[in-house]
Formats: structure tokens, C-alpha cells, sequence
């Protein structure tokens, strides 16, 4: 498969055009081990480095139309990888701003450096496990890496506006996690695979 055939794929199932638009704008094979770059526009999740992996662009579209995210809105991404999704969701939000966490050293840098023109992007290197409190409260939050239960999700949500929104997999579900007026209501979608949210030394200590 091709980049146009991929976007004509996603054009299909229904995704809004400003997340269209960034998948067609954003250079995948920037974000691909080298080794793996025959298979950049194939819909399929890819090994990057240390057990994480590049989602598959469908899914990744799936949650970003969940995620709902809006121009000038702050968003989290906890579990950013590579950087692929954050440059995504900066072509989205525009004058927005938007936080990547990401617990493997390696990626974490090497995603600054790809995201470096991208000014409304800032990478922390650290574990997501506990969110990114220091720049609560987030329009949006999207987790990357499967949680074992949905109360870890949860534990996100003092992080997120009123209202907004949380996006994030629990196993091998999807969860979308609306806040408005003070109430929770969550969607479950099934049939789905990540890499696990791995835990830091600080967050095993903290237990």
C-alpha cells in the first residue's frame, strides 16, 4: 500500500478532514525504522525500539476521532513513541500545544529532534505512569500503551478539563472518557493491541 492508498482508506471509514488532512501531511517514514521502511504506508503496527512499537495508522486514526482534538486546544499524549502521533495531533491543534511523555530515553530524543520545528510540541522524558501534572489541566489526554485496568486510566482524570476528554486502550479495548459537568461517562471498543504502559523505578517505589 501506498501513502494515497492509505489516505483514501482512512477518507473512507468516515474520519473528520482536519485528521485526514494530517495523516496526508505528516511524513510517516520519518517516524519508521529505517529497516522497516518498505512497509511505511502499509496499515500495520511496526517494532521501533526496546518493545514499544509505531501503531497501526487506522488505529491511531480511530482514537484521534475519539479524542475529538480542536484548534488551540492543550493535549497530552502519554506513551509518545516515536513522536508520529504528536505530529499528527500538532498539525490538528495548530496554535495549540501539546505534551508528549515517553519513558525510553532513545525515543524521547529522538523524537525532539524530529519534532523540533514543531514549536506547540515539547517531549519529556520520563514515565507516563503518573500523567504530567505540571502542565494540568489537558483539553485532552491520549494513552498510547495498554493499561492492565481501567483504574490506572483513571487515575488521569483530575489531570483533565471540564469538560474533556480521555482517550486511552485497557487491554484489548479502547476507552473514550468523556468529563462535562462534573460527570464520567465511558465508551468501550473492542479488539485492539498495544504495547503495555510500562512502569518507572519512581512509580514501582511510590506503590
Amino acid at each position: 500500500m501506498d501513502k494515497a492508498a492509505l489516505i483514501n482508506k482512512l477518507r473512507r471509514s468516515g474520519l473528520s478532514d482536519s485528521i485526514v488532512n494530517a495523516f496526508s501531511k505528516v511524513k510517516r517514514e520519518n517516524f519508521v525504522p529505517e529497516k522497516f521502511a518498505s512497509y511505511t504506508y502499509e496499515d500495520v503496527a511496526l517494532p521501533t525500539a526496546e518493545g514499544s512499537s509505531i501503531s497501526q495508522p487506522s488505529t491511531v486514526a480511530f482514537m484521534l476521532n475519539l479524542l475529538e482534538p480542536k484548534q488551540g486546544q492543550k493535549i497530552l499524549e502519554i506513551g509518545s513513541g516515536t513522536g508520529y502521533v504528536l505530529a499528527l495531533m500538532s498539525e490538528i491543534v495548530k496554535d495549540g500545544k501539546i505534551y508528549g511523555v515517553e519513558i525510553i530515553k532513545d525515543l524521547a530524543i529522538s523524537s525532539k529532534k524530529l519534532l523540533a520545528n514543531d514549536s506547540n510540541v515539547q517531549v519529556v522524558h520520563k514515565s507516563g505512569f503518573g500523567g504530567l501534572p505540571e502542565y494540568a489541566p489537558y483539553d485532552r489526554i491520549l494513552v498510547s500503551a495498554s493499561s492492565s485496568d481501567i483504574e490506572i486510566v483513571r487515575k488521569f482524570l483530575p489531570q483533565l478539563k471540564d469538560p474533556g476528554i480521555l482517550v486511552a486502550p485497557v487491554k484489548n479495548s479502547i476507552f473514550q472518557i468523556r468529563k462535562e459537568n462534573g460527570k464520567i461517562t465511558e465508551k468501550e471498543f473492542q479488539g485492539f493491541a498495544f504495547v503495555p504502559l510500562v512502569k518507572g523505578d519512581d512509580d514501582e517505589k511510590a506503590d
